[in-house]
């Protein structure tokens, strides 16, 4: 069979292998940014500092724009990327959208908004599942290749009764003092925190190897994870997309703009026009199925292009969901006045699991220890000048750490994607623009103020307080989890999918983005995409 997949992201490069192991034809269309070089691959963090021609230039940017941490909505906040990172979020002109209560992050990079995750990998549960058509059962063969193909660190610990088990996890990485100590707390008071709090602490199930293989290198605690990682020990897409650019029967064609399908009388798609990058030449690329991969948001705009360009119709996709994450500084007060060490791994070594008492609605927590992050969004927020929050920040390094909570999201009818029609003037140019807009559910604070309140007396618990007045709720769409606009569903109706990811409106089509995922969990979801993608691929 001839597959047109269009995306390079996590999905997109898990279902091409598969298929392509499976002896199709794959044709990958991608607009695919690729990565700048590696500096210095060999050096650590400190050994970039030391030995770059212009570490400044490095680490904060031209014009010293990484240390602004601009977002989406305009705002500054404690998250922000690097310079390194800034082809991850580069966008075509082709693309345009307007947000009415969501800032999103748009990604065309070949790998997708994956080469800047965190590598959380947790596997869903059948209370996560209930709204999927298939149980986790059905699901785990696939979640078992996945861990075997990218590396997944973690063990089985407390936090085992919210993440299923499955084979293929490795070794975790060895933890960072900090996070050392915290755990060590919990281990000792474990019994009484989880009675009193109903909250557990375990090892983040991480995309990184302790040891080399498939021609990538063991994580070596270089300290460079936040600006890429340079031997491949940290798991992005593009390394997958890499090993199979020479399989006979794959194509890869990077540098164009996946537009829209062109639609036959019964909706099935002839072709997809795509727009070159180089020049805006159209050209159409023809396939017995058509596999969308691109992201939850540029597949419906996709979708709504094609049905729009085919019919003159403006359709809603309805359902978009994301998860509301809060993050809360605190200080591990073991850690006081101690040093820290920059030759550690990065990202998050902890996890926490709060009962809510509703299994679907689990509230996850990521605890990543402050080692070579940026430190400024810290420093300007401390209510002191300049030169006193630097002491401070000095005398408080070591211990700082950062708890990031998510919280899981339903399909609401309000929550929608759509496009804004042409300006009559003319000004929007030949095709309206994505139109997306989400408002929070009811309720929403009153669930984030309980869950606060049981976190907080839980790290007070721990030695380890949250600093006052410094926990930020992070604006929706901030978090790269976007899904539920073409859904999964176990009936059959309009602009959802079948339990093969098959569209009922458009029969050869198939989706296996977060577009179609019904229900949206606290945990991270790449993981459960990447697993669905190859399930799909296997059943084509």
């Amino acid at each position: 069979m001839k597959l047109l997949v269009i995306g390079s992201g996590p999905t997109g490069v898990h279902f091409a292998l598969s298929a392509l192991n499976r002896n199709h034809h794959v044709t990958m269309i991608d607009v695919g940014i690729q990565r700048p070089p590696i500096e210095l691959p060999d050096e650590t963090f400190t050994g970039l500092k030391r030995h770059l021609p212009d570490p400044a230039n490095y680490f904060l940017g031209e014009s010293f724009n990484a240390a602004m941490l601009p977002q989406p909505d305009g705002s500054s906040e404690y998250y922000g990327f690097p310079a390194s990172k800034g082809y991850v979020f580069q966008a075509p002109p082709y693309f345009r959208y307007e947000g009415h209560g969501f800032s999103p992050l748009i990604s065309f990079a070949a790998g997708g908004l994956a080469e800047a995750w965190t590598g959380g990998s947790y596997a869903f549960n059948d209370a996560e599942l209930s709204e999927f058509p298939f149980t986790y059962a059905g699901l785990k063969p696939y979640y078992d290749e996945v861990a075997r193909r990218i590396g997944i660190a973690g063990e089985e610990d407390d936090l085992s009764v919210y993440f299923p088990h499955h084979e293929h996890l490795s070794q975790p990485l060895s933890l960072d003092e900090n996070s050392a100590r915290l755990y060590r707390r919990y281990e000792r008071d474990r019994d009484a925190l989880v009675k009193t709090y109903k909250i557990r602490m375990g090892r983040s199930r991480n995309a990184v190897i302790a040891e080399g293989r498939d021609g990538r290198g063991g994580c070596r605690y270089c300290g460079r994870c936040l600006w890429g990682c340079p031997n491949g020990a940290f798991y992005t897409p593009s390394l997958t997309l890499s090993r199979y650019i020479a399989y006979e029967n794959f194509s890869y064609h990077p540098g164009f703009f996946a537009s829209h399908f062109q639609l036959a009388a019964d909706l099935e798609i002839e072709h997809l026009v795509a727009y070159s990058l180089n020049g805006g030449r159209q050209e159409t690329f023809r396939a017995d199925a058509y596999v969308l991969a691109c992201g939850a948001l540029s597949t419906s705009n996709i979708v709504l292009r094609s049905i729009y360009k085919s019919t003159g119709e403006i359709i809603y996709l309805t359902g978009l969901t994301n998860n509301r994450q809060v993050l809360a500084p605190f200080v591990n007060l073991s850690m006081l006045g101690g040093k820290y060490s920059p030759e550690t791994y990065q990202y998050h070594q902890l996890a926490v699991g709060l009962d809510t008492g509703s299994p679907t609605e689990y509230i996850h927590g990521q605890i990543t220890a402050l080692k070579t992050a940026t430190a400024h969004p810290i420093v300007q927020t401390l209510p002191l000048d300049l030169r006193t929050a630097t002491e401070v920040f000095s005398t408080l390094r070591s211990s700082l750490a950062l708890l990031s909570l998510f919280f899981c999201d339903y399909r609401r009818k309000e929550n929608y994607l759509t496009l804004k029609p042409p300006a009559r003037n003319g000004e929007d140019g030949e095709w309206p623009i994505l139109s997306i807009h989400y408002s929070p559910p009811e309720g929403e604070g009153h669930t984030i103020r309980g869950a606060m309140n049981k976190i907080r007396r839980f790290f007070l618990a721990l030695g380890a307080p949250i600093v006052p007045g410094m926990t930020t709720i992070r604006s929706i769409g901030n978090v790269e989890h976007y899904s539920g606009t073409l859904p999964m569903s176990r009936t059959r109706k309009a602009w959802v999918l079948s339990e093969k990811c098959q569209s009922y409106d458009i029969g050869n089509m198939f989706v296996v983005d977060g577009s179609a995922m019904p229900f949206l969990p606290a945990k991270n979801l790449t993981f459960t995409l990447m697993a669905n993608a190859v399930r799909v691929a296997e059943n084509i």
